[in-house]
């Protein structure tokens, strides 16, 4: 079972993750006589899925909003600066509740709503940061937070009556016990981990993207998109190489190679592809093809490797003399 029906006043857009917090506050909301409708938000480093499970169990409408150019731009710039990684939270969730906003107001829509609990983030949920989101959003008073209410100042609407002020709740901390408690009595049983979910919190995927930004920039939405994939290796001369890790990723970059990269591929035994967004020097892609060479399966091949390399409208075979090692190459990969 979802939430219960309820006689609808207020119209709302609550920013749906498909986690816990964000299914209770539909459901909080509903309880305070509001009728709901979710907003989730995809890019490279965070997918809607959940979200859309979540609004299908609580048989809502989700809208999914393409975010990839808003997170780049604070990837980038970002006013407030990153937690511990590459990630811009106060900044990003600001701009998610304004393009919530720009909807709400293109629906006719009375509020935004978040499932923030107060002081549950110590970084990004404190009661300052909820008031700097709040004012960077530009949804003054229209932003509602169901599930700490009680511990904010009442919205508009609140105050114009929309929205049952009582029925609200005063969640603080990080303890999860309310929550779980609240999720029985709405029968909500598949939720994620409240941990995880965002590329840009994990430092590993944190250095691949730095790197990309410092040396081919950002502006090139396929590079970002392939950062969740294959092994990146930035060689001395400068040159990037993205090397497959499995059929599928060799397939994938080889659909992504535009006129201006180059490909390298083994034709002689099996082994990785290798996307160059963009060759710096000759002893660069010799180095990259040896890359190729030394992550391919050799082991009962006793001649030397051919690699094809595809550059724009040219193809061109090179043979690639042995050793085929990987540890001069480990220096340079980036994990």
């Amino acid at each position: 079972m979802a939430c219960e029906h309820y006689t609808k006043k207020a119209r709302g857009l609550s920013l749906l993750s498909g986690g816990l917090d964000s299914q209770l506050a539909v459901c909080v909301l509903r309880d305070a006589g509001a009728e709901m409708e979710g907003v989730t938000f995809a890019t490279p480093f965070f997918a809607p899925d959940a979200a859309r499970k979540a609004a299908a169990a609580l048989g809502i409408t989700l809208h999914v909003v393409d975010f990839t150019d808003d997170e780049i731009a604070l990837v980038k710039a970002p006013p407030h600066g990153f937690g511990g990684a590459m990630n811009p939270c106060i900044d990003c969730h600001a701009t998610m509740i304004r393009r919530a906003g720009e909807l709400m107001t293109q629906l006719g829509y009375d509020f935004v709503a978040t499932g923030e609990v107060l002081n549950q983030r110590p970084m990004s949920q404190n009661r300052q940061s909820l008031g700097v989101v709040e004012r960077s959003s530009g949804l003054a008073g229209r932003l509602v937070r169901p599930l700490c209410a009680q511990l904010l100042e009442p919205t508009i609407p609140e105050q114009e009556g929309l929205i049952d002020r009582s029925k609200l709740l005063g969640l603080s901390g990080r303890r999860r016990e309310p929550q779980f408690e609240l999720a029985r009595k709405y029968g909500l049983t598949d939720y994620p981990s409240p941990a995880g979910g965002c590329k840009l919190t994990e430092k590993g995927f944190g250095r691949r993207l730095k790197d990309l930004m410092v040396h081919e920039g950002l502006d090139d939405r396929r590079l970002v998109e392939l950062l969740n994939m294959a092994r990146r290796f930035r060689l001395p001369d400068g040159t990037g190489v993205i090397l497959g890790r499995d059929a599928s990723e060799n397939a994938a970059l080889a659909k992504a190679c535009s006129e201006s990269d180059t490909l390298v591929a083994p034709v002689s035994v099996p082994g990785p592809t290798a996307l160059i967004p963009k060759v710096c020097t000759p002893e660069g892609l010799d180095q990259a093809a040896g890359i190729v060479c030394a992550w391919s399966r050799f082991d009962n091949f006793s001649g030397d490797i051919k690699v094809k390399v595809v550059a724009g409208a040219t193809t061109t075979e090179r043979t690639i003399p042995r050793p085929y090692v990987r540890d001069p190459f480990l220096p340079f990969q980036i994990t």
